[in-house]
């Protein structure tokens, strides 16, 4: 009997446990479609108002929907949806007018959400920031009001892919890793100084594992609280999601997590080389995240690292006792000297830089900035020619 009894709690709990799994699982699904389904909304918005299609800002916009706007001497200007739509002249549909549209931040409660959106016109130098409300109607979500205020910005439209690792462990292990957010952020403010936008995609997309977080360092400090950054790092993209040609550089960021499930993934070796070789961009490693370019090839089927010198996180810096290093698939310094390239590093605690054409390194966190810089600076004169 006592037994049979043990047999029927043991299956109540398993029973339970699938059922908790089973609604937590509907639930991030629930959450996930519902998201989606918003940024169809906002998206019909932002291809809507840059190329004058009508049809689009219909689908977007609920029908009794409001815009609160602003002009010189009105700073409360009110106008209907349907006003708004109609600015937009048939004559200009598919002609791209210059806006560049971007999710910062989506916050949902129920069948009601908030989206602050980012609206860059470079060539007139000016920044809109959109807030909207949206409401799922019969099933579909819909805008109900937006309000927007612009600024004069030296955002130059220009877009950088920083490639992430999405592993919270050390291969099979259960010793935790995750990204550097000093490197994150080290290069992500020079960036953004420099009116760059960002974008992040990891290889299963969403929220990154993230170590070495500091806030008694001020550039810590000022990302961490700082909403539609840590927003980004939350809902990383996918690389199904990414489109290759609308960035002019991809930036490997480190941390020992870096070591796994890049630098071997189909997609985002494709999305690298075709930014590197068919739109003539940049590529960009720092500290172990230069194990994300040690597997590139280019068309010919050479390594992209042959000939190349090239800096990341020395195989000699790391701790080779230590059970961490024991889960490595393959080494930096080696693959890469393996492959052709020139590995060269400097003291520990130093940045060293290595730029060599479209090829640019560095050797740890400390590097971050400066590479960031030395990308900047190509594609600012690339601008300027």
């Amino acid at each position: 009997m006592k037994h049979r009894l043990l047999a029927l709690v043991t299956w109540l709990i398993l029973f339970t446990y699938t059922q908790v799994a089973a609604a937590r699982s509907d639930t991030e699904l629930t959450a996930a479609t519902e998201h989606a389904a918003i940024e169809t909304a906002i998206q019909d918005y932002f291809h809507g108002s840059a190329y004058s299609d009508k049809a689009r800002l219909k689908q977007a916009f609920h029908s009794q929907a409001r815009l609160y706007l602003e002009k010189p001497d009105t700073p409360f200007w009110e106008v209907p949806a349907t006003d708004y739509i109609n600015w937009y002249k048939e004559a200009n549909q598919g002609k791209f007018n210059g806006r560049l549209g971007r999710i910062l931040h989506i916050d949902r409660a129920g069948n009601l959400a908030t989206v602050k959106a980012e609206i860059l016109m470079p060539a007139r130098q000016q920044r809109y920031i959109d807030m909207f409300l949206l409401k799922k109607l019969d099933g579909m979500w819909q805008i109900l009001s937006k309000s927007a205020v612009g600024e004069a910005s030296p955002h130059n439209g220009k877009r950088i892919l920083f490639i992430l690792s999405s592993a919270h462990f050390h291969g099979d292990s259960k010793l935790p890793t995750g990204v550097s957010f000093s490197e994150i952020v080290n290069a992500y403010d020079e960036f953004a100084k420099a009116g760059f936008s960002i974008d992040f995609v990891s290889p299963e997309g969403g929220a990154l594992p993230l170590a070495y977080i500091n806030t008694s360092e001020p550039m810590h400090k000022k990302y961490l609280y700082n909403s539609d950054f840590m927003y980004a790092i939350g809902h990383t993209l996918k690389p199904e999601q990414v489109v290759a040609q609308d960035y002019r550089a991809v930036h490997y960021v480190g941390g020992t997590n870096a070591m796994y499930g890049v630098a071997d993934h189909p997609q985002l070796q494709k999305i690298s080389m075709t930014i590197y070789e068919q739109h003539g961009g940049i590529i960009s490693a720092v500290c172990h995240g230069t194990a994300g370019i040690a597997h590139l090839r280019l068309k010919n089927g050479e390594y992209l690292v042959k000939g190349r010198r090239i800096s990341g996180y020395p195989d000699e810096y790391e701790h080779q006792d230590r059970p961490y290093f024991q889960e490595f698939p393959f080494l930096i310094t080696k693959t890469i000297e393996e492959r052709g390239g020139t590995f060269l590093y400097s003291p520990r605690n130093t940045p060293h830089i290595e730029i060599d054409g479209r090829i640019i390194t560095g050797q740890n966190y400390l590097s971050s900035a400066g590479v960031a810089k030395a990308m900047i600076d190509i594609l600012t004169k690339e601008t300027a020619n």
